[in-house]
């Protein structure tokens, strides 16, 4: 699953890298390497990334899962400190 996590964030990356090209230099440069938005390799890069962001949102949530949970478990490891 790591190996998962690590290529969907590099991929998303990847593809804010492309959008801040666009932005600030209204350059594409997937569309550039594969010869315009509309070229199927284009089209399949862009999915790809799309799939990787939609990828990178349960990382996301299995981070903050995994900090409240740990945050719950260091509380009660406090109140059951106090308790004894």
């Amino acid at each position: 699953m790591v190996v998962v996590d690590k290529t969907a964030l590099t991929l998303a990356i990847i593809g804010a890298l492309n959008w801040g090209s666009i932005g600030v230099f209204g350059f594409d440069i997937v569309a550039w390497i594969f010869g315009g938005q509309d070229s199927i390799g284009a089209r399949i890069i862009y999915t790809v990334v799309a799939l990787a962001g939609i990828w990178c949102i349960s990382v996301l949530f299995r981070s903050w899962r995994g900090i409240t949970e740990r945050d719950t478990d260091d509380e009660t490891a406090a109140f059951d400190r106090q308790t004894r």
